[in-house]
């Protein structure tokens, strides 16, 4: 996408048992318990509205929140939610900050209606003049006061000079502020594998690197890159078929022991096949 202890959160007993991590896919539309078994899929990642909006968020199911949660009890399929990309939390722009605050704690919520295992939130970044510190810090007051009725899990961005959570560095301040925080021990990491790339982070050996300032991958969003190391471009594509080396895509998988999500085109198709290049190199 262009785009509570400790441990990871613990995800939903499957109905069929599999080898290796669990394996799905971020479902756009449609009934995503569906979606996912068509695609082959232990999870499915879903938006609760609009990316690109402010709107609270809707569970769009016929039987609503408890409905959800009850399908995919029963199918053995584990959510998981995608806050809005618009949300920026570090920003000094009170206009923008705010109202992050504001629809990240909606989509907790709603994410624990429906029994998701967590909420993924981009890191988002400061103002051309910022000192980055003032990013750290208002994370920090984010955590601060959000009431976390599921884990928040802050993912690495691809691109900007100004973002909180492109390279290993800003990961570092965001984290050490965050664990300043009220329940920051509970907050969880989702590593991307397009966004490090493109980001300026080598793979190889990137999980014991994040883990030596986060102590911690509690997801893995799988994504081949369209665009070259260092580009700053967050632009997905299948796996094996863009920049990144095959060998080491699977091995932050391997490495990580986490859930993972194919955020890849191609719809049920594309996407299963994705499920399946990765289930063939880790299990």
């Amino acid at each position: 996408m262009a785009e509570v202890s400790v441990t990871s959160p613990c995800p939903i007993t499957l109905g069929a048992m599999t080898t290796g991590p669990q394996i799905g896919a971020h479902i756009h539309g449609g009934d995503p318990i569906a979606e996912a078994q068509a695609r082959g899929a232990d999870l499915a990642q879903i938006f609760l509205g609009d990316p690109q909006g402010w709107k609270k968020p809707v569970v769009d199911h016929p039987g609503g929140a408890e409905g959800l949660r009850a399908a995919a009890e029963a199918a053995g399929v584990t959510l998981y939610v995608h806050s809005p990309y618009i949300i920026n939390v570090a920003t000094t722009n009170n206009r923008i900050r705010i109202p992050s605050r504001k629809i990240l704690q909606q989509h907790v919520s709603a994410a624990a209606e429906i029994g998701a295992a967590g909420v993924v939130v981009h890191g988002g970044h400061v103002l051309k003049d910022d000192d980055p510190a003032k990013g750290f810090d208002n994370w920090r007051k984010a955590i601060d006061s959000l009431d976390m009725a599921v884990p928040v899990l802050i993912e690495n961005t691809a691109g900007g000079n100004n973002a909180m959570t492109r390279g290993l560095e800003r990961i570092a301040g965001v984290w050490e502020a965050v664990l300043q925080a009220d329940g920051g021990d509970t907050v969880g990491f989702c590593l991307d594998t397009c966004h490090a790339f493109a980001g300026g982070e080598e793979l190889g050996g990137i999980v014991e690197r994040v883990k030596a300032v986060t102590g911690r991958v509690d997801l893995v969003h799988a994504n081949d890159s369209r665009d070259a190391f260092n580009s700053g471009a967050d632009r997905h594509t299948n796996l094996g078929s863009g920049s990144l080396d095959p060998d080491e895509l699977a091995g932050v998988v391997r490495d990580a022991g986490a859930p993972v999500i194919v955020e890849t085109p191609g719809g049920a198709e594309g996407q299963g096949a994705d499920i399946a290049w990765l289930r063939a190199r880790v299990a």
